[in-house]
């Protein structure tokens, strides 16, 4: 068999296989079916896989770096304990003298600028264009010497004194060719000396170009008409080529050799008492005295350690169908940033408290990693990197599981506190538990420990809040760079969208006030619905609010922002009406994008109404023309049809609400059955065949649907008394009384 034709039976059994299984979405398709069909895989999982070892190599390092002691524990400005000779002779480069001298040769390389010839030709043009302006008033014979006066201020815009215009108005051959031969040539020497005219140098050598016009025997007149030329075309020609420059310089500091130094064996390296420099501390490293190398079965049992809880991690990935390129970059970007701020933390070491210092561990905010995962991509996979993070922590603190320990139990808090955020706000009182949360385990170790009292107290209080300040400020601080460097919509950018502060909800509401109104309502619909089928309430919250900005661009158009009995669709053609109408999808995409909409926001707006029929006008058409002149197409929007549960219900909550207004009577039979044929005529129109949405989903939704609109449409008593006093009012009124 040919491998072709094997290839598209497999693809071919491969898409039977996806559709047995009711997939969902061309995307999935596209996914499944390459995996069947046996595709290489794509630059993005090459990326992926690049992106992944690069953090695992950092983690080995933050790991790995204090395995071993050093062998000299000296630092610069202290006092050496004791005598260190050179155990060997060695010649080695020493660095700062190297880089000292390199930057100095640098230094002495001239910037280097481009000529442009242009330059002076253009110049050299304007100045002979110039004089032969002045020439042609003088010699006009139909002008008298007003008239040449007032020619040559229009055509120069220069501040001279009277006498001197009358002077040029007076003809006079042989100075207009002093001053243009005289000019030229000392614009031109100007600026062919090095390094010619540039940027940085034009003012300056204008003014020395105007101060040399007195040497050059002009009358005075035109003296100073050549001073203001100089003033009007001098321009660079010289230009700061930054690249040639920096060529140069590094041709300069390649010609520097490298500075050696030798060291003989014997040579005392630093005596006893002596305050240690930078040369002593570079003369160590090139001996090893100085140098941190851990042993090789230590950094081959931490990078199998790594290898291991990343396996789990991505192992999870896979059984959850997540999105491995999105969640490598950040599960990886997070881990490597808080680990390395808390090998900073505890690095920290204060000689008057010795004690207290050693316990900077629990400072680590490992729960804003927590957090950040949580509210970025998953709570249950926050949970896994949480302990991930602990273990790699205790590793990291020399084996001290007691510092892994708090953070996993300050994450977890973490990941409880913010599992259903409401506000921004929210993230500061997550930060307090977390805070409480290591105190109160701090103080429990502490116990266990046997410490002194003082100090269990001490290290609880200061350290645990410490540890949940830290975790809500890098929380709130990196949140919103992490969303949108990946695009990523959180519920905490939601919240802000659902603020009615926000721009584009306030020009909703100014412009087109109807149908804010309206989306408010739709926004409670679809809130209550998405809750009873498991949905994002927030999102379709937010999606509810924004489906109609579109109808902005014209809100008059739409009957809920018609405040007169004028009804514009009565004067054009159906056709025309339902293009009017469907295209405020299309605007309202193009205005979430003008107002970086998030992508699940945008969606939302361009399939709230599927390829849904426009009924009215389009049955309207029907009985203004023939049956087979018009086409069904026409009048039905573009699509595409909602491709999730959230965007299904908004479409729903819509159609609902509109029809439910335009009811003369409202009983709560009426709006049910209204509901149930709504629902049922989107579900046979084939508006929901691509949502994950079920039979048993609708009838939730349709429910739902009830409760809230009930609230709404309810029966009002009726108040006798008040209705009484309020007749008798009127008929006082009524009688000319007050």
């Amino acid at each position: 068999m040919p491998p072709w034709r094997e290839l598209f039976q497999q693809m071919r059994a491969g898409l039977f296989r996806f559709q047995r299984q009711g997939a969902n979405g061309p995307g999935q398709a596209c996914r499944r079916l390459r995996a069947w069909s046996g595709v290489p895989p794509s630059r993005t999982g090459l990326r992926t896989l690049a992106t992944g070892i690069a953090f695992f190599i950092s983690l080995i390092l933050l790991l790995v770096v204090e395995f071993a002691p050093e062998k000299v524990n000296l630092q610069v400005n202290q006092v050496s304990p004791v005598t260190i000779k050179a155990p060997r002779t060695v010649v080695y480069e020493d660095k700062a003298r190297t880089a000292e001298a390199r930057r100095k040769a640098a230094e002495k390389v001239p910037r280097h600028y481009d000529r442009d010839e242009q330059v002076v030709i253009g110049v050299t043009k304007d100045i002979s264009e110039a004089v032969a302006r002045i020439r042609a008033v003088q010699e006009d014979p139909t002008a008298d010497p007003t008239s040449r006066v007032a020619r040559l201020r229009t055509l120069f815009p220069y501040s001279l004194p009277d006498a001197v215009w009358q002077e040029l108005a007076v003809p006079n051959a042989a100075a207009l060719q002093a001053l243009e031969t005289r000019v030229v040539r000392l614009v031109s020497t100007a600026m062919a000396a090095e390094p010619g005219v540039t940027q940085e140098n034009l003012e300056a050598v204008r003014n020395q170009l105007v101060s040399e016009m007195a040497t050059l025997g002009l009358p005075r007149a035109y003296e100073l008409v050549g001073q203001e030329m100089v003033r009007q075309f001098l321009r660079p020609n010289a230009f700061f080529n930054a690249e040639e420059t920096r060529r140069r310089q590094q041709e300069a500091m390649d010609a520097v050799a490298p500075v050696m130094v030798t060291i003989r064996q014997g040579d005392i390296i630093v005596g006893e008492g002596e305050v240690v420099t930078e040369e002593h501390m570079a003369k160590l490293q090139a001996l090893g005295l100085a140098r941190s190398r851990p042993p090789l079965a230590g950094v081959a049992g931490t990078a199998l350690l790594v290898a291991l809880l990343g396996a789990a991690v991505l192992f999870y990935l896979y059984q959850q169908k997540k999105d491995f390129p999105h969640h490598v970059n950040i599960l990886g970007i997070v881990t490597v940033a808080v680990l390395v701020i808390g090998k900073g933390i505890t690095a920290i070491n204060i000689p008057a408290w010795p004690e207290f210092s050693a316990l900077f561990g629990y400072m680590v905010p490992l729960a804003a990693a927590s957090m950040l995962v949580a509210i970025l991509l998953d709570a249950r996979l926050a949970i896994l990197v949480t302990a991930v993070m602990s273990l790699l922590l205790g590793l990291m603190t020399g084996n001290q599981l007691r510092f892994g320990l708090v953070g996993f139990i300050g994450g977890l808090t973490g990941i409880y506190s913010v599992s259903k955020l409401s506000q921004r706000g929210d993230l500061t009182r997550a930060g307090i538990y977390v805070g409480a949360a290591c105190t109160a385990t701090i103080f429990t170790l502490g116990l266990i420990g046997e410490l002194p009292w003082s100090l269990v107290m001490s290290s609880s209080l200061i350290l645990g809040f410490t540890n949940g300040l830290l975790s809500a400020v890098l929380t709130i601080g990196t949140l919103p760079y992490l969303e949108n460097a990946f695009r990523i919509t959180s519920a905490v950018k939601l919240l802000e969208l659902a603020n009615p502060t926000n721009p584009l909800l306030r020009r909703l509401l100014t412009e087109a006030p109807g149908t804010y109104h309206h989306s408010i309502l739709v926004g409670n619909l679809a809130e209550a619905a998405a809750e009873a089928v498991g949905g994002d309430p927030l999102l379709v919250r937010v999606g509810a609010y924004y489906h109609d900005v579109g109808k902005i661009k014209r809100p008059y158009f739409f009957v809920e922002n018609q405040f007169t009995r004028t009804n514009p669709h009565d004067k054009i053609a159906p056709s025309l009406s339902t293009l009017i109408l469907t295209s405020h999808v299309k605007d309202g995409v193009e205005l979430a994008r003008e107002y970086d909409l998030p992508r699940v926001v945008r969606d939302i707006i361009e399939q709230h109404h599927g390829t849904s029929l426009v009924s009215y006008f389009y049955h309207k058409a029907l009985e203004n023309e023939r049956k087979e002149a018009v086409s069904e197409e026409e009048f039905r929007y573009e699509g595409p049809k909602p491709q999730s549960k959230e965007a299904a219900i908004v479409m729903l909550a819509d159609a609902v609400e509109a029809a439910v207004r335009s009811l003369q009577n409202p009983t709560p039979g009426r709006v049910e059955g209204l509901i149930r044929r709504i629902i049922k005529e989107k579900l046979l129109d084939g508006q929901l065949d691509e949502s994950d949405l079920t039979l048993r989903d609708l009838e939730l939704i349709a429910c739902a649907f009830g409760r809230v609109l009930s609230g709404i449409f309810h029966t009002r008593p009726e108040y006798p008394e008040v209705a009484a006093e309020m007749e008798r009012r009127k008929a006082r009124y009524a009688g000319g009384r007050k």
